[in-house]
């Protein structure tokens, strides 16, 4: 049997800059992300029954992988080349669909599940890249590229995402203080609310042929937009690499009122009220987490317990984490 254990991440700056639509026109994308101690599972085992045996929220078999309903897993048994006589499980920490980035933690595990199943070895960042090109190419979701990237290198790390579509990694140069305190005072909160981040990219980045009139308006207001958050992921790794986390506390609620600008949704009009409760219970600062219309608030208080407090009062459960610095891990080997 093979498991490999695979990080969830929290974005703390730049998001929303690793999508195509963004970095290939607009002289590349850069985000800060960290991999956090939340984890998707993939367990691979032989079949002794010949077929394919997938088990998740279902159970599926299957002879030939083009059957496979569930989608992920049905390009990656066929990008994999994988025959017949194996057995494929999956478990998570975090529910999907709650702006953790599941999906790219799962591609990611069982690509490196299934490759290690049949003794081939990728590097970290191989399976970055072909987890990419499962998602993006060969099922054309309407999502980035960190989610892959950050699950299979792990860390407290900066991505640039150039045009010609490759990827940078760039390794935060952080003090032992300073990574001690981003662990102690980063607050986790479930909103209850989740929906698929690609529903959501697929309205925000949808762009016209139009460059004026309203959807070439909307497309040059979504690239300025995008264009100071990437600003701002870039000021978020220079006030992590200084130790000033004060400063990226508020860049933390500075990220927030772009994505709040670019997408006023009623939902987002509510996280943003959940946001403004945690500002006035001391939080230095505070975003909405992920690409979906729900999931996770994310806090930086050095004060944690009226934070906890005022969120309790909302109706929020804290989920508590730790950051992954080993990323896409086999676990189990046998």
């Amino acid at each position: 049997m093979i498991i490999t254990r695979t990080p969830l991440r929290i974005t703390l700056g730049g998001g929303g800059t690793d999508l195509p639509s963004y970095y290939r026109e607009r002289d590349g994308g850069f985000l800060v992300a960290a991999a956090i101690t939340k984890y998707v599972f993939i367990a691979v085992n032989r079949n002794f029954d010949g077929d394919y045996l997938l088990k998740y929220s279902q159970i599926e078999r299957f002879d030939d992988p083009n059957d496979a309903e569930h989608r992920l897993l049905r390009e990656i048994l066929l990008v994999s080349e994988l025959p017949a006589g194996v057995e494929i499980s999956s478990m998570a920490d975090i529910p999907a669909g709650t702006g953790l980035g599941s999906s790219g933690a799962f591609t990611v595990g069982a690509l490196q599940a299934l490759c290690a199943h049949r003794r081939e070895h990728l590097s970290n960042l191989e399976l970055a890249e072909l987890a990419c090109h499962v998602e993006l190419e060969r099922l054309g979701e309407p999502i980035g590229k960190q989610d892959q990237y950050i699950a299979a290198v792990g860390g407290l790390t900066a991505f640039s995402f150039e045009p010609d579509e490759s990827v940078r990694v760039l390794p935060l140069d952080l003090s032992p203080e300073t990574r001690d305190r981003i662990e102690d005072n980063l607050l986790l909160f479930y909103t209850g609310i989740r929906r698929s981040a690609s529903e959501v990219l697929a309205i925000e980045t949808a762009r016209g042929d139009s460059p004026s009139g309203s959807v070439g308006d909307l497309a040059a207001n979504l690239d300025a937009n995008l264009d100071a958050v990437k600003a701002l992921g870039h000021e978020t790794a220079k006030a992590l690499e200084a130790g000033d986390l004060d400063h990226f506390g508020a860049l933390l609620t500075e990220q927030w009122a772009r994505k709040l600008e670019r997408s006023p949704t009623a939902v987002h009009q509510r996280v943003d009220r959940w946001i403004r409760a945690g500002l006035e219970a001391g939080a230095l600062g505070g975003k909405l987490v992920g690409a979906g219309d729900g999931g996770f608030l994310l806090f930086y208080a050095e004060s944690k317990a009226d934070i906890r407090d005022a969120m309790a009062r909302e109706g929020l459960d804290e989920v508590r984490f730790g950051i992954d610095y080993l990323g896409a891990t086999i676990i189990v080997t046998g």
